[in-house]
């Protein structure tokens, strides 16, 4: 028995992070697990920074919300047991910079290569749109999706399609993260 408890007591944390275009369900798709599954979850730092901002924010903005996104992910590693929900990452920001200003700070790059994931959730965009002042494209989020999913297959990260209710898009993370921790 206590063998058992050392080896489980060893095992490393699981970094699961929920991405995808916006308004696609990610926070709560995040919220959910953590709960589900009793571990912290690292809330989109671009959010809480753009609130305070009080102006449109600039490229030179990305870089910062990649530093503060990071330090949340550092803070909340601690906290967890078996199992780090992230509530996106600089995947993120990274494909935003692209697509917003046409490149990434190669900063933000090599910070993201310096982070290992062990399963992305891709969220689909067939949840319906909400208005929120710090969304801006409502069109393009197919465009965007399609961009994600080519990401997350370059990464060399397992990565699971979330689609469908609420109920079916749960499921689905709730198996891909199950499978994961059986690992």
């Amino acid at each position: 028995m206590l063998t058992s408890t050392i080896a489980q007591a060893a095992k490393p944390i699981q970094t699961v992070c929920v991405v995808g275009p916006e308004c696609t369900g990610k926070t709560e798709l995040s919220q959910f697990l953590a709960n589900h599954y009793r571990e912290p979850w690292v809330p989109e730092y671009a959010r809480a920074y753009l609130e305070k901002l009080g102006r449109p924010y600039q490229e030179y903005d990305l870089l910062k919300i990649s530093h503060g996104q990071m330090r949340l992910e550092d803070e909340w590693r601690p906290a967890a047991n078996r199992l780090l929900i992230c509530d996106t990452n600089l995947l993120t920001i990274r494909i935003w910079s692209e697509f917003k200003y046409g490149a990434a700070d190669p900063e933000i790059n090599r910070i993201h290569s310096q982070r290992s994931y062990h399963l992305y959730l891709l969220t689909f965009i067939d949840v319906p749109w909400e208005n929120d002042p710090q969304r801006e494209h409502p069109q393009q989020r197919e465009q965007l999706w399609h961009i994600y999913r080519a990401r997350v297959g370059e990464s060399g990260v397992p990565w699971v399609d979330i689609r469908g209710s609420r109920q079916e898009r749960q499921g689905l993370a709730v198996a891909a993260v199950d499978r994961l921790l059986a690992l």
